[in-house]
């Protein structure tokens, strides 16, 4: 068997530090294995992306403002596909038409919004709302929006993994801002280290999860938040109330497929108390932790 040499690149793409971790023959092979994953991820970037007006979500989101209809491409189809089987699941809660509440809510501002604004914004809210007959996306109430952003990073993960186990990579980890796959283990069989964050203690770990295989994404309120007389507003949001959740922290769920894994956690994160039992129900190992510091989940022992 040749003998592999261990290689590390790190990039950015989708507004967070990326790596990509493997096992190649020599520098030249990793490196053109490497730039290839990266190229897709910042191909799906370019094409996903709500901050680029050239990207076709804008284009798709040009349409939806004048209540138009517009025929997708394969891919774009089957993320509308998945959003509707997480929108069925989760009740209604995992919704891509939601992000349109970020017009609310300015996180930058610690400003709360009052509810005449949140109940302008939820007008324009409902997966159910528009129509999405492949390969065509109609939308029947003008200044709607979507937003892949629960979906598309964790699909990028999963492809970079598949374009680089494709290429004759069979060891070596994805990251994309937290969100993991597992090409394959260590050249010597043995597991990755990867560490859970602790939602509440900068640096802190709440497990250190050791993988052969499979995926791992988490859902929590890490950053983006407004906290205001001693109350914390988190970013994930319901789409139903517009307000943020407030019974989970956070949630990270391990799964065969990283997009499986980050829709999964964040259902957990907008099921609130109904959390912890939803994703036991689910049966994939996760670990969850709620806003008063209780700790929960088939990892958590």
């Amino acid at each position: 068997m040749a003998h592999l040499n261990y290689y590390h690149y790190d990039f950015k793409a989708m507004g967070s530090p990326c790596s990509i971790q493997l096992y190649a023959r020599n520098s030249r092979m990793g490196r053109r294995v490497a730039e290839a994953a990266m190229d897709d991820v910042h191909r799906l970037e370019a094409r996903y992306s709500r901050y680029r007006q050239d990207s076709f979500l804008s284009k798709i989101n040009r349409v939806a403002a004048r209540g138009g209809t517009i025929t997708v491409d394969d891919e774009t189809a089957g993320l509308l596909d998945y959003a509707a089987t997480c929108y069925e699941q989760s009740d209604g809660l995992f919704d891509i038409t939601s992000g349109i509440l970020r017009r609310a809510w300015d996180f930058k501002s610690n400003i709360i919004p009052g509810d005449e604004m949140i109940q302008s914004v939820l007008e324009k809210i409902g997966w159910h709302k528009l129509s999405w007959r492949r390969p065509r996306l109609a939308f029947p109430v003008p200044g709607m929006e979507i937003d892949f952003g629960g979906v598309v990073k964790e699909y990028a993960v999963d492809r970079a993994a598949s374009l680089c186990w494709e290429a004759g990579i069979h060891h070596g980890i994805v990251n994309l801002g937290g969100d993991i796959k597992v090409i394959g283990p260590h050249d010597d069989g043995s597991p990755w280290r990867v560490a859970v964050r602790h939602p509440r203690q900068p640096g802190g770990v709440l497990k250190m999860l050791l993988l052969h295989s499979g995926a791992l994404a988490s859902s929590g309120d890490y950053e983006r938040c407004i906290t205001l007389n001693g109350v914390r507003y988190g970013h994930v949001l319901n789409p139903r109330t517009g307000w943020p959740v407030n019974y989970m922290a956070a949630v990270s769920v391990v799964g065969e497929f990283c997009v499986v894994a980050g829709s999964a956690s964040t259902i957990g994160m907008l099921k609130e108390k109904q959390g912890a039992e939803w994703l036991d129900s689910l049966g994939l190992p996760h670990l969850w932790v709620n806003v008063d510091g209780e700790v929960g989940g088939s990892l958590s022992s």
